[in-house]
């Protein structure tokens, strides 16, 4: 049985202070750090990178998500293993050859991920889902925080759970108490969130009620 992980979007974070983001995260009960890194093409956005990955390293013991949003991922699975990356998830859509590429991030010693678009069939995923450890079902466009959830995307996490049972499924997206049950119920266990976690008053509880409802859908 999976169980839940939340895993907030340091995107959200002071990134004048993001060592210490990482830890206040850490002490509130996250359990990943959800690094996005874009590159400027395959999204419009220009975020951190491998050195950011590498300077906080130091500084703290947390599970490092990094979900590349970059057009070609191939190129950047060295600088994040030396940077010290936990997981490398990246997008099917762009992946020259994807099987290749789950090979490569973990014989560099990191989990490998796989990302798919809201406007991505899950079907593309299904004969790679049994390699990785993590697929990540976007519930907006990627490329900014703060937008909307898309609820339409909930049917691909109930098929992928449906077919891969153990599988961690993360959403990344829009994800709030409002509409954490939906994902809950269909299936994911990894929770992705930013401004519902950092814009909140008492984050932990935020995160204390992502963990319950998640681990009591189960």
């Amino acid at each position: 049985m999976v169980v839940a992980k939340i895993a907030p979007s340091l995107l959200s974070g002071d990134f004048a202070k993001l060592a210490d983001e990482c830890e206040r995260m850490l002490s509130l009960g996250a359990d990943y750090l959800h690094m996005d890194v874009m590159d400027g093409h395959f999204v419009p956005n220009l975020t951190l990178g491998a050195p950011i990955i590498k300077s906080l390293r130091p500084h703290t013991k947390g599970f490092l998500d990094c979900h590349l949003m970059v057009s070609e991922p191939e190129r950047w699975v060295d600088d994040f293993a030396e940077a010290g990356a936990d997981l490398f998830c990246f997008h099917i859509e762009v992946a020259k050859d994807v099987k290749a590429l789950i090979e490569r991030v973990h014989e560099r010693g990191m989990k490998a991920g796989l990302a798919i678009k809201p406007g991505t069939s899950i079907e593309d995923a299904y004969e790679y889902a049994g390699l990785v450890d993590q697929v990540l079902v976007m519930t907006v466009e990627p490329g900014f925080g703060g937008q909307a959830f898309m609820g339409e995307c909930m049917e691909k996490v109930e098929k992928l759970r449906k077919r891969f049972p153990d599988l961690d499924i993360e959403v990344d997206g829009g994800l709030a108490p409002e509409n954490i049950a939906v994902a809950a119920k269909a299936g994911a266990n990894v929770i992705v969130a930013g401004s519902s976690i950092f814009k909140a008053k008492a984050p932990e509880e935020v995160i204390a009620l992502f963990r319950k409802t998640i681990n009591e859908a189960q």
